[in-house]
């Protein structure tokens, strides 16, 4: 176990979170688990991780797809599930001829304990021309106090369920999250200046998007050679490799 990278924002440790995790707490888990579809090495379910997680945390967001959270819909059953959002990429993959080319993977949000007793602040992004002005009760009939009160349109509206975002072509990690997709999640769950825990943490994605954000983050990634690669990625910034259309 080792500290690959560590700056005042974002730490990267070299080993298996299961074994070094101990006492450690966070505002939100946000992570990117091996789905084990594939033939790769790498991509293997790790057997125990998701119930560790409800020793740090009362909040996850994870990535997977439908047939990922089908198959293991045991392994869940610790937490509950508030919603699920869409990754609408730019561009899919897969070889299979007799289906619909797959373009989407789903980010879905997990808790524990008493929904009030969990963060969720929606982001709010533009959406409005920011000029309509509606009132909500009518005019006063008398000359007492009581009167109406108007709502005037910021031209923000809470963010949708779906969220376009560009892939990451070339980048340091085969399944790379493009931080525009991963920014409205950890503000969702994590306050400015909390703690972000990441267990697979791959590419660094999730860390940079944390620093981004002005929250903290800790990740581990088991993989020494992937763990180079990423802290060097860290080290000399990062900048958002694609953003939300």
């Amino acid at each position: 176990m080792s500290i690959y990278y560590r700056d005042e924002h974002v730490t990267l440790h070299h080993g298996d979170f299961r074994e070094a995790i101990g006492n450690m707490t966070a505002d939100a888990i946000v992570t990117d688990p091996p789905y084990g579809e594939t033939s790769l090495d790498w991509d293997v379910w790790p057997t125990g991780w998701v119930e560790s997680m409800t020793a740090i945390a009362n909040s996850m967001w994870c990535f997977g797809s439908m047939r990922m959270f089908l198959d293991h819909a045991a392994d869940f059953s610790g937490w509950k599930l508030s919603q699920d959002i869409v990754w609408e990429k730019h561009n899919g993959s897969g070889f299979a001829t007799d289906r619909f080319k797959r373009v989407h993977e789903h980010a879905l949000h997990w808790y524990r304990g008493d929904w009030a007793g969990v963060r969720h602040e929606t982001p709010r992004v533009a959406g409005g021309s920011g000029t309509k002005s509606v009132r909500r009760n009518p005019p006063p009939t008398h000359t007492g106090k009581i009167g109406a009160s108007a709502y005037v349109d910021d031209g923000l509206r809470l963010q949708r369920s779906v969220l376009r975002a560009q892939s990451v072509r070339g980048g340091i990690h085969p399944t790379e999250k493009p931080v525009g997709i991963l920014e409205p999640l950890i503000a969702y769950a994590c306050p400015p200046g909390g703690l972000v825990f990441d267990p697979f943490a791959g590419s660094g994605s999730t860390l940079a998007a944390a620093k981004n954000l002005g929250r903290r983050a800790i990740g581990y990634e088991i993989r020494e050679e992937q763990c180079e690669t990423t802290a060097k990625r860290l080290s000399q910034g990062v900048l958002p490799l694609a953003g939300l259309a």
